[in-house]
């Protein structure tokens, strides 16, 4: 059974709907190779023993539902390789898939990731700025989870918008430990009687991270263990397409009735900082073709050094000729020089950086039809 069911491309990727039913059996059911993301957020296993009470004898909503429970490591490992090779089939090949668990299944789960053919990218840690604190005093307080990266297989072209979440993070490149805090207060869901509607429902903040930098609008985004409908709900306020797989039903209604409020962000806002890496090449040589500089014209440094331009593409300063890039690390003595970062020409009376000059090509060429 399949709720609000809608297809997008290919008629049978029932995107922006929930799937009723077992994960593994409902990803083998999908198009090979059709979907870009993974986010999956498995049972953990958490192997509890007894009721867990808080200093005031009041006992604690832990994690005991039916479906966190396993017999046997061996039995979950089993449960473990299934899914994960599903999930390997559904994937594009530029594909990826980021796993969350705790310390009670995340270093078996890397394990099953690595022999399914994965290739870890990173491992996150999402380091909990409110966690619960550990009641019986026996051990620190649990205060992260731990999220594994990784690609279809080495040398996949995975998506990964660097600038994005450097923005996100005031401009500092972003690191591999996340600040971030739970559910709480109006974010956390409640069933028809009140109750938090599911004990481990992640927070829109962490899947927002995940979907930025590792998705583009109208990438399909796979949940096999969707529960209340995160990755729904923020994938669709970002202008990408979901899949959830949920076997409660319980979850799937508040899934649904969660995501059918949720309103998508306009075309303007779901714009991202795009890697300069991405941009298409455009080679210095270039620039001497069209006129926009000159054989014979000096170009100088941050530092007043100075190179001329060649009819080839080449600068010479000195004993030192070959690239940009090259003439500039000869200069500064370094291994390594950026020198679009480096070099600057003058016009009208101002120093301006030649980066300016391949920018203006490359708006060109995005203005350009198809």
């Amino acid at each position: 059974m399949t709720v609000n069911s809608k297809t997008n491309g290919d008629p049978a990727l029932p995107v922006n709907t929930i799937i009723s039913g077992d994960c593994v059996k409902a990803m083998n059911d999908l198009p090979e190779g059709s979907v870009d993301l993974i986010f999956a957020d498995p049972p953990y296993n958490l192997q509890l023993k007894g009721d867990l009470h808080r200093p005031d004898n009041s006992q604690v909503d832990a994690v005991d539902d039916h479906w966190d429970q396993f017999d046997s490591f061996a039995v979950y490992d089993t449960f473990t390789r299934n899914w994960l090779k599903a999930a390997h089939r559904v994937l594009k090949p530029h594909g990826a898939i980021w796993v969350i668990g705790s310390y009670h299944n995340i270093f078996r789960v890397g394990t099953a990731l690595q022999d399914a053919g994965f290739w870890i990218l990173n491992d996150v840690i999402w380091r909990k700025s409110n966690p619960m604190p550990n009641f019986r005093g026996k051990r620190l307080t649990n205060a992260h989870e731990t999220m594994i990266w990784a690609s279809k297989s080495e040398g996949a072209k995975y998506t990964f918008n660097y600038e994005a979440l450097k923005a996100l993070n005031e401009g500092t490149q972003m690191r591999s430990d996340w600040v971030l805090p739970i559910c709480t207060g109006h974010e956390r869901l409640k069933n028809d009687q009140g109750e938090k509607a599911h004990p481990t429902q992640k927070p829109e903040s962490l899947l927002h991270r995940v979907l930025v930098g590792s998705t583009n609008p109208g990438d399909v985004v796979l949940d096999p263990f969707f529960g209340t409908g995160t990755t729904g709900a923020v994938a669709k306020m970002l202008g990408r397409d979901w899949i959830g797989i949920e076997r409660e039903a319980a979850y799937r209604k508040v899934a649904q009735r969660r995501i059918d409020d949720v309103r998508k962000y306009d075309s303007d806002a779901l714009k991202v900082s795009t890697s300069k890496r991405a941009e298409p090449r455009v080679p210095f040589g270039q620039l001497i073709e069209r006129g926009m500089l000159r054989p014979g014209e000096v170009l100088t440094s941050p530092r007043g050094k100075t190179a001329k331009v060649r009819a080839d593409g080449t600068l010479v300063s000195g004993d030192a000729a070959g690239s940009i890039h090259q003439v500039g690390a000869a200069l500064e003595g370094a291994p390594s020089c950026n020198g679009w970062a480096y070099w600057h020409f003058k016009r009208d009376g101002k120093t301006v950086l030649i980066d300016l000059l391949r920018q203006q090509i490359r708006a060109e060429m995005r203005q350009r039809p198809n």
